[in-house]
């Protein structure tokens, strides 16, 4: 599935991205949500294990919101943003070919000021996350990001892409191990600052990161964009 292909201006100064996974019902509230809203301030942000409910955060502060269900789950993957953006795709990712296996998982595909990123909830198999990023990575342009829960433990070597999100572990499982789980791989993409904030209400810590094109990718963007523009007016 190709990302959204609509054009987007090209991101001329920082931009600040939150990533949060809720813990569905249980976990953070749409309130939850739109408190850390108005605190950090996001220009985009995605939001994992997300349910229905969360769908009210339009009522509450505004601004525009896309959500993709996951088949057989309560949750979802979802993504708002104080100003209008592109309707986003879910992109079905790689799934285990054991038996019993859980329902097929989904990366939100979101074009947001000429940025791809990739919302992602992965899965749990260490060897089933890293093919499913692999899987994200292919259909990714230009300057782009995969952030979410990854659920990955180590490193994630993926050609191209940095790790530039917080070093600080964002997860406890069972109240006994700390893991890194909330992470953020990017492409063309310079990370000005990140951090790791409280978790609320959630068993997940929300990261944010600031984000800017790096100066490298721009006259490349610039070129691309135009030729796309040309392509465009020559077809009409």
């Amino acid at each position: 599935m190709p990302p959204p292909s609509s054009e987007s201006p090209i991101l001329a100064a920082k931009l600040r991205v939150i990533s949060w996974n809720l813990l569905r019902r249980v976990g953070a509230r749409a309130e939850d949500v739109a408190g850390l809203i108005r605190t950090h301030r996001p220009d985009l942000l995605l939001l994992q294990e997300a349910t229905e409910e969360i769908e009210a955060l339009p009522t509450l502060v505004g601004g525009h919101f896309h959500r993709h269900g996951m088949a057989k789950r309560i949750y979802g993957l979802a993504a708002w943003s104080p100003e209008p953006f592109d309707p986003t795709l879910a992109l079905r990712l790689p799934e285990s070919v054991i038996p019993g296996r859980v329902p097929p998982r989904l990366a939100q595909l979101v074009k947001f000021r000429g940025i791809h990123f990739a919302n992602v909830h992965l899965s749990h198999g260490q060897f089933l996350n890293r093919w499913q990023i692999f899987h994200i990575a292919e259909v990714l342009e230009g300057p782009a990001a995969i952030i979410g829960d990854f659920n990955a433990v180590g490193a994630i070597p993926l050609p191209g892409f940095r790790d530039v999100g917080p070093r600080r572990r964002t997860h406890r499982a069972g109240n006994v191990m700390a893991l890194r789980l909330d992470r953020c791989l990017a492409r063309g993409l310079a990370c000005d600052a990140s951090e790791v904030l409280e978790k609320g209400a959630s068993d997940h810590h929300p990261i944010v990161l600031d984000l800017s094109v790096s100066q490298a990718v721009l006259p490349n963007l610039l070129e691309n964009l135009i030729a796309r523009r040309r392509a465009r007016r020559q077809s009409r």
